[in-house]
């Protein structure tokens, strides 16, 4: 049996050669529920060239290089009966599950809904957006150090095509040893334009949450905090930026401010987070910060669209040539909230010196037909953190290359 990472190049190979299938394929409907089947498989490569950490995730095999599957998502839906509608998704690259719950629409409304079971929580634009149309092949520092992903929990939504507030309470994820701590979250959006080829969008989060972390034994500790962040590439094997353990952690607050603008074929994207962990025991709060910008450019003239406070992206014009974007994003996080005094003959750090990254990206996209999409990016990283170890702070410049290979359905 070949290993998995092998398998997902010569299957995407496959469906290349396959006709082109459809979006949310129709499987039956069975008690007044329609079922549909939809599918997301990745298939990633980073190409490194370090400077002072090694971020080949394999020091040992000699390469600068890794592959692997990102994803193989499996998801079942269904609309119905009367105004609800279900998910249940499953990640097999990742063993954990995706979106699994159920919607309650208020008045057949989708803009006015309860919500039970695991789901995106109320804050991070970019965490919302589908993932199949990210921007770039990984996400900002800030989405995936502070952005919180499915959990289990009950959310209520109410809003209209042009602005929503969305409010949630939630838990753990269902798969024991991942995310977890109770807390609530709250978003508000607002489109002050929201028309064809022309997008105006504004908004605010903010969530909170007992500080649990996860640990790789499948426990969690509870009352402890840990922010860290790869340098725009998700198999990086290091974090250039990591605060270590924040024991006697009360509370995780973050603020979330997010933006976009759509003009034709072009659209402008941004967020701001900051993030307090509150601690007890006589010990130093740390506050954190970062924010991205980008721009995207769709070469081949298709727009955005915008439903549920997010952009949506569109089909190629043209399926046989595809659509073709270029992108540029600066990518900042800032983990220092502390001190370091050199004067004496052994530095001495005061509160918490987690580092500070920054990364500019260039990227292109290429969306073929209704199911294939392919990416490049070029990332550069400029970073500094102080290293207990050296006794100094060390500058790590590194560079990487990242290409993707998506069949979805």
């Amino acid at each position: 049996m070949l290993p998995i990472r092998r398998t997902l190049p010569l299957a995407l190979l496959a469906a290349l050669a396959a006709p082109a299938a459809q979006a949310e394929v129709p499987i039956d409907v069975i008690g007044g529920s329609e079922i549909t089947f939809e599918g997301l498989l990745q298939a990633d490569a980073n190409w490194f060239n370090s400077d002072f950490a090694n971020l080949n995730g394999d020091p040992q095999d000699g390469r600068d290089a890794d592959f692997e599957m990102r994803r193989a998502e499996l998801v079942l839906k269904g609309k119905g009966p009367g105004n609800f509608e279900w998910v249940v998704g499953y990640d097999a690259k990742a063993d954990k599950w995706l979106d699994t719950n159920v919607k309650y629409k208020i008045g057949g409304n989708g803009n006015h809904y309860l919500q039970f079971g695991q789901f995106k929580q109320p804050n991070s634009l970019e965490e919302l957006s589908s993932t199949k149309n990210n921007d770039f092949v990984a996400k900002s520092m800030i989405t995936n150090t502070w952005g919180i992903a499915r959990r289990v929990g009950i959310g209520y939504g109410y809003g209209d095509a042009n602005w929503g507030v969305n409010a949630a309470y939630f838990d753990r994820e269902l798969k024991h040893g991942l995310a977890a701590g109770q807390g609530y979250g709250v978003r508000g959006t607002w489109a002050p334009i929201n028309e064809a080829g022309k997008i105006l969008h504004l908004g605010l989060s903010y969530v909170s949450y007992k500080p649990e972390l996860s640990t790789l034994g499948g426990a969690n500790l509870d009352d402890t905090a840990r922010w860290r962040a790869r340098p725009g590439a998700d198999l990086a094997a290091a974090r250039l930026v990591d605060t270590g353990n924040l024991v006697d952690a009360d509370r995780n607050t973050t603020t979330g401010l997010e933006a976009f603008w759509v003009g034709g074929p072009v659209k402008l994207q941004g967020e701001y987070m900051r993030t307090r962990t509150s601690r007890g025991a006589g010990r130093p709060d740390f506050t954190g910060s970062g924010a991205y910008v980008t721009a995207v450019w769709n070469i081949t003239g298709e727009t955005w669209g915008y439903k549920a406070g997010v952009p949506t992206t569109p089909l190629p014009n043209e399926p046989a040539t595809g659509m073709w974007q270029l992108g540029l994003r600066y990518d900042t996080i800032d983990l220092d909230d502390g001190n370091l005094d050199t004067s004496g003959a052994t530095p001495v750090v005061t509160g918490v010196l987690g580092g500070q990254m920054d990364t500019w990206t260039v990227g292109a996209n290429m969306y073929w037909r209704s199911n294939f999409k392919f990416a490049l990016n070029y990332v550069k990283v400029d970073s500094s953190r102080y290293i207990s170890a050296q006794k100094r702070i060390v500058e790590d410049n590194p560079s990487i290359v990242e290409f993707r290979a998506q069949f979805y359905w």
